[in-house]
Order: structure tokens, then C-alpha cells, then sequence
């Protein structure tokens, strides 16, 4: 079975999805119906930048949703949709798309102000990120907990691997602590914002209200979900999931055994990066991955793919 994996902030550069846009009308519509929701033209976005706009919160996240739309558009033409989706933070919303809970049109709009959000949030305090290596979650969580100061686990990647953030001293603090316990690396990240920390919670009830006047629907194919790595079934639940997601932290090593467990031995990762790939690799080894970002990634992977949606067969493992 077929899960698409859909990438969040961090994954965007400057060209991305110009490519698939240039070679597919679907693609082209795709960007064509998100720059008409935003009012700006989101392919010259994407495919020019400069990268410091790219880069701003409010402009990566439609973005990046636009573009990873269009890859999924783009393998639709050729037979390959997905029984199964999750997204990595903002890569959720890509997946509600492509299950039809909601419009890009909608999304579009709803992740602009969800970046604006959280930029206001993070712009209130004096925050930092890093990466945590080599230890399991559970200590990771244990020494967050005892650091004087707000210091929160945000992100459980893969196996051995967890993301933290809040104030800038008690990052700091823990990342020395971290060390002491054993973690093969803890450093600072270049993000600064305490994403999916309960210092968004501020962000967390702004969107709630955008949320609460967006057309949702339940989803066609079951979409597992940051905050419970379970599949949300309704359009309650995904307006649910979607604000707390802004604060809450995102359960991806468990989202993806998720997704294993409901079927998933075939995992495409639809838009820009190859970040999800890794993960996927670090988590359930011996499943099937494939990165889609351009027509060269594409050309390359849909015989393969085409031939699992056909019928049983084997597929070779590839980044």
C-alpha cells in the first residue's frame, strides 16, 4: 500500500516545483489556483525567490504546501494517489489536500496566517531549537522536564532523534545536560522559533478561530495526525488536531509506524527535500521510499510506482 509523506518548514529552496510547473499543466494549475487564494503569483515565488522572502514563515508555508500539491497532482496524472497520508508539521495540511478534507485553495490561505501566527508568537521571547542525537526520546523528555526555565521536546523525528525548543538559557541548559547523559550531539539549530512548543500557544488560538469558519470535510483516505499518530476520521477531529498541533509535538517516528501498521510498505515523499526520506529510513528499515520533487525524480520512480499500484511486485529501496 501507498502512504505519501508530505515535507514541512526547512524543506523549501529557491526552484522549487518551478520544474514539475514548466513540464505539467496539472502542476502549473496547481500553483495557478494557489496564487489566485494569495493574491501573489506563488510560482515566481518558488522559482525566483530571493530566498530571504522565500524564507519568511508566512511565504515558506503555502509555498511549500503549493508545491508539494503539485507533485501530487503530477503522480495523480500518471495513476499514482495515495491509500494512506501523513505530513510532517505544515506537511499536514498537504496531506488533508490530497485526502480532499480541504481545498488548496483554503489551505493555502489558512497556512499563510498560521506562519503569521507563529511568528508573532516566537517574536515574543528569546528562543532557540537543537537537535538532539543518540538518545531515547523518554530522557530527552526527563531532562526537559527537569531544566529550570521552558524547555519542551517538539519534534520526535526517528528513532534516537529529537528536536527541542524554548527559551534560549534552558536550551542552552539542556543541551549541556543532554551531553551529560550521553546524546551523541545536542546543538543549536538555525530555526529559533519554539515551533510546537507551549510557547505557541498564543498562535495555537488565532488559528483555532480561522479554522473554525474553513470549509473541513473528513477525509477520503485516512490522514494520521502530528499530535496523536492516530488517523483522524472526521472534520472535528482534523480542526482539532490542526490547532493542537501548533503547540503540541509532533509524533513523527510514531506517525509513520502508524502508517506501517495500516498497510504502508510503499512511502513517497511528495514535495520539496528529501528530509522525510531519512526518517523514514531510520524508522521502519527495509520499506520502500521514494523522494518526488522534480520530472528527473519522477521519470525515475514512476515505473516502479506504477507497477506497485498494478499489482504485487518488488521495489527496490531508494532515497
Amino acid at each position: 500500500m501507498i502512504a505519501f509523506v508530505f515535507p514541512g518548514q526547512g524543506a523549501q529552496y529557491v526552484g522549487m516545483g518551478a520544474d514539475l510547473a514548466q513540464h505539467f499543466p496539472s502542476a502549473a494549475a496547481v500553483f495557478a489556483e494557489a496564487s489566485d487564494a494569495l493574491q501573489f503569483d506563488v510560482l515566481e515565488l518558488c522559482r525566483r525567490g530571493p530566498e530571504e522572502r522565500l524564507r519568511a514563515t508566512e511565504n515558506t508555508q503555502p509555498a511549500i504546501l503549493t508545491s508539494s500539491i503539485a507533485a501530487t497532482a503530477v503522480l495523480a496524472d500518471h495513476g499514482v494517489v495515495p491509500r494512506l497520508a501523513a505530513g510532517l508539521s505544515l506537511g499536514e495540511y498537504s496531506a488533508l489536500v490530497a485526502a480532499s478534507a480541504m481545498t488548496l485553495a483554503d489551505a493555502v490561505r489558512v497556512v499563510r496566517q498560521r506562519g503569521r501566527f507563529m511568528q508573532e508568537a516566537a517574536d515574543r521571547h528569546d528562543t532557540a531549537m537543537a537537535a538532539v542525537l543518540g538518545l531515547d526520546a523518554e530522557v530527552v523528555v526527563d531532562i526537559c522536564r527537569a531544566t529550570p526555565g521552558l524547555v519542551e521536546a517538539a519534534n520526535f523525528n526517528a528513532p534516537g532523534q529529537v528536536v527541542i525548543a524554548g527559551e534560549t538559557g534552558a536550551v542552552e541548559t539542556a543541551c549541556r545536560a543532554l551531553r551529560d547523559a550521553g546524546a551523541k550531539r545536542a546543538v543549536r539549530l538555525a530555526v529559533s522559533a519554539p515551533f510546537h512548543t507551549s510557547l505557541m500557544r498564543s498562535a495555537a488560538d488565532a488559528l483555532a478561530l480561522v479554522l473554525r469558519s474553513t470549509a473541513i470535510a473528513a477525509p477520503s483516505i485516512p490522514v494520521v495526525s502530528n499530535v496523536t499518530a492516530g488517523p483522524v476520521r472526521d472534520a472535528d477531529a482534523v480542526r482539532e488536531a490542526l490547532v493542537d498541533q501548533v503547540a503540541s509535538p509532533v509524533r513523527w517516528e510514531q506517525s509513520l509506524r502508524t502508517l506501517h501498521t495500516l498497510g504502508a510498505s510503499i512511502f513517497v515523499e511528495t514535495g520539496p527535500g528529501t528530509t522525510l526520506a531519512g526518517l523514514v529510513k531510520r524508522t521502519l528499515p527495509g520499506v520502500t521510499i521514494t523522494s518526488i520533487e522534480n520530472r528527473a525524480t519522477l521519470e525515475a520512480a514512476l515505473p516502479g510506482l506504477q507497477a506497485a499500484v498494478a499489482g504485487p511486485g518488488a521495489l527496490n529501496s531508494r532515497a
